[in-house]
């Protein structure tokens, strides 16, 4: 559950909302690092339809659909360079452990 509350940056969207603490004291972050940048990677990196896209494709959808100025639009805009460090820190993994 903390995971799935806490994913892609969902605190940044709290904040922006003004439940920030409200997140943080119902699910506080416990996970490792790599397990949230594997959910990151999994939800960036896959488009509403599932099928697969970049991190830089899947933010500009997301503006697209909601507004570049949206409540939305400004959390993913602020959460970017953060999605980015964690799906290349994956892709890095997965280049080390082809499947």
């Amino acid at each position: 559950m903390k995971l799935v509350a806490n994913h892609s940056f969902a605190l940044l969207e709290a904040e922006e909302r003004g439940l920030r603490s409200d997140l943080e004291s119902e699910f506080p972050q416990s996970s490792t690092e790599s397990l949230t940048d594997a959910l990151v990677w999994c939800d960036m990196t896959t488009t509403p339809d599932g099928e697969p896209t970049t991190t830089a494709e899947r933010i500009a959808e997301i503006c697209q659909r909601y507004g570049t100025h949206s409540l939305i639009g400004r959390f993913i805009s602020r959460a970017s360079p953060e999605i980015h460090k964690a799906a290349r820190r994956i892709d890095e993994a997965l280049a080390t452990h082809p499947r």
